[in-house]
């Protein structure tokens, strides 16, 4: 595996700035992911690194070595795009194998048997690999495009939205699964989603992207607690942080015009009163949807209150984050 360095990349398409001024250390080793929704930039990033679009200014560097002029086969780069890319006509096997037959590579053919049981076995599809690729699940299928990456030893595995299309158990599962596999392998992964819920459980560090700009850059928790600003404040958190007036409560900052309270950060039991509007059981916690002021606000209480809809509760903020009004954060 390698370090993947981004040096002021900028690409733009048809007038549309699509990355601005993108800098970005992906260390060896590393579990990073592009966190943005459409439209931020994240797969022009990842053609970029792998060679299938070009920037219009700056550096890709992979393992010390500027990727100017480089194909990308020449890139040693893996893929794994949101649709599956699986031959239809072939079975898993053969699929799986794919990639290794690559004239660039050489793999013997006992090496390929190897690396292709043993991937297989890891994404609990060896049942299924004398299948055809059209006899599979959305599920399975998605198993084996996964596959067809892992079984390579590239530079960096680039992964765009791989579990978006997936029912959310087997999401869940493959989490898991890829989180495990990168940190048994000590692979390098760049994996790009809008899915904050995969960006908390799977990252080592976060990248914030808002229309083409990389907005912060460090590890989940530091982002959640420490957001740079309201946008990258509201990346990540569900329930989502409540952003609200900053004068709602006393003591704000000078040149404050937003308060951001995460759902955890609202104590009950002191300050000024609330409406109870829903209370919403989910086993393991409940929420607490209340009207404040005007505003409606999301809290977390334990899982057995006796609170319910109708009732009045006093609310006191902890730990605020307050922004300006162009929605920086005041530190």
């Amino acid at each position: 595996m390698a370090e993947v360095v981004l040096q002021s990349i900028s690409k733009s398409f048809s007038g549309h700035q699509a990355l601005d001024d993108v800098s970005m250390t992906v260390a060896d080793g590393s579990f990073v992911v592009l966190l943005g929704p459409t439209g931020a930039g994240k797969t022009t990033t990842l053609r970029i690194i792998s060679g299938l679009e070009e920037p219009e200014s700056g550096d890709v560097r992979i393992g010390g070595r500027s990727m100017k002029g480089l194909s990308p086969a020449e890139r040693n780069v893996a893929m794994v795009f949101q649709q599956y890319s699986l031959y239809p006509h072939l079975t898993v096997r053969e699929n799986l194998a794919f990639p290794l037959r690559s004239p660039l590579l050489k793999t013997p053919a006992a090496e390929i048997e190897r690396k292709v049981a043993a991937v297989a076995e890891t994404l609990r599809i060896s049942h299924k690999l004398d299948n055809k690729a059209t006899a599979l699940s959305g599920g399975e299928m998605q198993r084996v495009s996964i596959g067809r990456a892992l079984v390579r030893n590239p530079q960096i595995y680039l992964m765009d939205e791989p579990l978006s299309s997936l029912d959310a158990k087997l999401r869940a599962d493959l989490r898991v699964e890829l989180k495990s596999i990168q940190a048994n392998s000590g692979a390098t992964l760049l994996y790009v989603t809008h899915d904050q819920v995969e960006a908390m459980t799977m990252a080592t560090h976060v990248g914030v992207l808002d229309h083409g700009r990389l907005v912060q850059f460090g590890p989940p928790r530091e982002v959640y607690e420490q957001p740079v600003s309201l946008y990258a404040a509201a990346r990540l958190g569900q329930p989502r942080i409540n952003i609200m007036p900053a004068d709602l409560f006393p003591s704000m900052p000078a040149r404050a015009v937003h308060i951001g309270l995460r759902p955890e950060h609202i104590r009950l039991g002191q300050g000024e009163e609330g409406l109870v509007n829903r209370v919403e059981r989910l086993g393991d916690q409940t929420r607490l949807h209340l009207s404040f002021r005007g505003q409606s606000i999301v809290t977390v209480v334990e899982p057995h209150t006796a609170l319910r809809s109708g009732d009045l509760v006093k609310i006191e903020p902890i730990a605020p984050l307050y922004f300006d009004a162009d929605g920086a954060r005041l530190i």
